[in-house]
């Protein structure tokens, strides 16, 4: 039987339509792994992602690119999606959660074809914290967090 997490990444992945689906475990041979599927698989044109930088003066480093169109927090494209919009504050974007939820289902509906969704662990705060949110991947194999101790409105 799927967990509320495994039916909300199923879900999303319906909606993305990734050609995999990879749950990450945290590892170190994991790390490797990946690094080494970036540096001969994973390529941005003819560019691997990873590339070696020179071991011998940094040790297991590797310089990382990331695609032109992924882009991190853009001020004008951040919104706060509460039902009240006094509860933005003055300085934030405002659009009413199911506004927004459409907005993004129509912005990410296939927007994976052709890609890996890696579904990876991170916490939100203390895992005793009531506000620590985490999506639930695999924090079980991981064992950084009770998964099953959230209900499916966390996801």
């Amino acid at each position: 039987m799927a967990t509320p997490l495994e039916r909300w990444v199923d879900e999303q992945a319906r909606l993305c339509k990734p050609e995999k689906v990879y749950w990450c475990d945290g590892s170190e041979e994991e790390a490797r792994r990946l690094i080494e599927i970036g540096m001969k698989e994973e390529k941005i044109g003819d560019t691997p992602i990873f590339q070696e930088l020179n071991q011998k003066a940094w040790p297991n480093a590797y310089f990382h690119r990331s695609h032109p169109t992924d882009v991190a927090r853009t001020e004008h494209l951040t919104f706060v999606c509460h039902p009240d919009k006094e509860t933005a504050g003055p300085n934030n974007n405002w659009m009413d959660p199911q506004e927004a939820k459409e907005k993004m289902r129509k912005l990410s509906d296939g927007c994976m074809k052709g890609r890996t969704m890696y579904v990876l662990p991170y916490m939100m705060g203390h895992p005793d914290s009531p506000y620590a949110k985490a999506p639930r991947c695999i924090l079980r194999c991981c064992k950084y967090a009770d998964h099953d101790a959230h209900d499916e409105e966390s996801y």
